[in-house]
Formats: C-alpha cells, sequence, structure tokens
C-alpha cells in the first residue's frame, strides 16, 4: 500500500501573499538574529566564524576596513553565481538579504553584552547560525558559501559538506597563521556552534525519520500506525531469510513509514504493543517529497 493512497486529496494552491509575507518575516528575523552575533560578540572582541562572514570579520581585523562593506562585496560573485546556478528569484533575495544585514551592521549600535570568549564563541555563533537557518527557511542566504558550494559540486564529485569544511578548515588554517592559534580554536567553536543551530532551524523537529518494520504481525502493526497514529505505510513484499529464530522460508510483509523525530517514540511503543519482538530499523532522512508526509485527521 504506497503513502500516496492514503492522501486526504488534492492540496489546495497556497496564498501568495502570505507565502511572501511569512519569507519576509524569516529573512529580517534572520538578519536582525546574524546582526546580534556579529555587532554583540563576534566583532567587539576580534572573533571569526567560518564562511563569507568569516573572511569579512578577518579582513576587518587586519586592516580594519568596514565590514558592511566587505560583507557586500565579498558576496557579489556568489551571488552572481546564484543568478546562474539557482535562479533570479533566490539571487534577489539574498542581496536584499546581504545589505539588510550590513546596513543593520553598519548604523545599529549593539551593547557589548560580553567578554567572556567561551560565551562569546558559542552564543555568537548561536545568534549568527539562527539568522543564516531562518535566512534559508526564507529563501535565501545570508553567507555566500552555500552557493558556492552549490556550485563547485555540481562541477565535482565532492559534496556540499565537503566543499564547506573544506573551505573552513584553509580559512582556519590562514587565520591561525596571520593572528594566532587560540583565535583560530575559539573561531573553529563559534563556527561549529552556527553550523549546528543552521542545522536544527532548517531540519528541527520536523526532521524526517524513515521508519523499517519486519514482523509477523506486520498487518496488525499496518492497521495500527494508519488508525492510531494517522500515517502513511508503504508495504514491501520480502523473502524468506535468516533471523534469531533460525532459517525462515516464508515471505514477509515488511512495512516502511515516514514520521517526525518526535513522533518515531510513540510509532515504536504502539509497534511494541502489538509485538514485542517486532524488528525495527531508524535512519534520518534529508528531505521528502510528495506522498503524505504530515499526519491525516483521525476519525
Amino acid at each position: 500500500m504506497n503513502s500516496a493512497q492514503h492522501h486526504t486529496g488534492s492540496a489546495k494552491p497556497g496564498n501568495p501573499g502570505l507565502k511572501r509575507s511569512k519569507e519576509f518575516f524569516l529573512i529580517c528575523a534572520g538578519i536582525c538574529s546574524a546582526a546580534i552575533g556579529l555587532k554583540g560578540f563576534l566583532l567587539p572582541n576580534g572573533f571569526l566564524d567560518g564562511g563569507v562572514t568569516g573572511i569579512s570579520l578577518l579582513i576587518t581585523r587586519l586592516t580594519g576596513f568596514p565590514l558592511p562593506i566587505l560583507i557586500v562585496l565579498i558576496n557579489i560573485p556568489f551571488i552572481i553565481i546564484a543568478i546562474r546556478q539557482i535562479s533570479r528569484e533566490f539571487a534577489l533575495k539574498t542581496l536584499l538579504a546581504i545589505a539588510g544585514l550590513a546596513v543593520i551592521v553598519a548604523f545599529i549600535d549593539l551593547p557589548h553584552i560580553t567578554n567572556d570568549k567561551l560565551l562569546i564563541a558559542v552564543f555568537g555563533g548561536f545568534f549568527l547560525g539562527a539568522g543564516i537557518g531562518l535566512a534559508i527557511r526564507g529563501g535565501s542566504v545570508i553567507d555566500g558559501t552555500e552557493v558556492m558550494a552549490i556550485y563547485i559540486t555540481r562541477n565535482s564529485s565532492m559534496s556540499v559538506g565537503d566543499v564547506i569544511a573544506l573551505f573552513n578548515v584553509l580559512l582556519f588554517c590562514v587565520s591561525a597563521l596571520l593572528i594566532n592559534i587560540e583565535t583560530a580554536l575559539y573561531s573553529m567553536l563559534t563556527y561549529l556552534s552556527a553550523s549546528k543551530t543552521v542545522d536544527f532551524l532548517i531540519t528541527g523537529i520536523e526532521e524526517y525519520i524513515g521508519v523499517t518494520i519486519i514482523s509477523e504481525k506486520a498487518d496488525e502493526i499496518k492497521s495500527t500506525i494508519i488508525n492510531n497514529l494517522g500515517r502513511a505505510v508503504t508495504i514491501y513484499k520480502g523473502e524468506g531469510g535468516f533471523g534469531k529464530k533460525g532459517i525462515i522460508d516464508e515471505d514477509r510483509k515488511i512495512i516502511f513509514s515516514v514520521v517526525t523525530r518526535l513522533e518515531v517514540h510513540r510509532l515504536v511503543h504502539e509497534v511494541e504493543k502489538v509485538d514485542n519482538d517486532a524488528f525495527i530499523i531508524q535512519h534520518t532522512i534529508n528531505d521528502t517529497k510528495g506522498g503524505m508526509i504530515k499526519k491525516r485527521p483521525l476519525h
């Protein structure tokens, strides 16, 4: 039974105006959060981050050149790449987001929050990462590194994560040589804090988990997932194999379902109520499209 069969009907087209408003709000929130990270934590203390923002901070520290101008100038090549590789709309929103961040950094003063280096690295990275994550959810970026990574991966065997990691390793090595090792180490901590925050905001509680269930009571478990949880299931036909009961000759039904991270524990609990010996496999899913992902109303 395919998950698409449980769709409750064709989705109504969303309100374009509402969608635009949501994107605008997310991008504005992202700009404000990134500005807090830069002006409240990193910039007053000479700390760095990864990506284009990190390059801008490094040049500002070494030369005293204004950070807002650098943020725009260094991102321009990546905006041009975005026009060619992604879309003009994405590039325009990215340009406006970067310009907005530069304006806030240039003209709005924020208090110097703390002198504690650990707090600066962790919370500076947190606010900067939150800004990047919110901007991405709004359909733009405020750091061109992701655009560069997409461009490179389309012309090589490297993944986006590999490109960003390599870029930042080189940046931190240069920081260690031009400034000092301590600054580079704290900058790595800032980057880790920012990247984890970005991951959480992009996936967050909506991170999807694929659950595969092998059980002799597959039909009962299928009914439980559909009726008690309101989630879709797909049934695979599996041949006999080898398990803890030895060689299994008869074919089995294999259940597959996709739930959010917060729902997976309830699903496992419901399965165990039907068959405590069921074999359950969980794995993270990066993205989904089509079918019925959201819960359907229970009747």
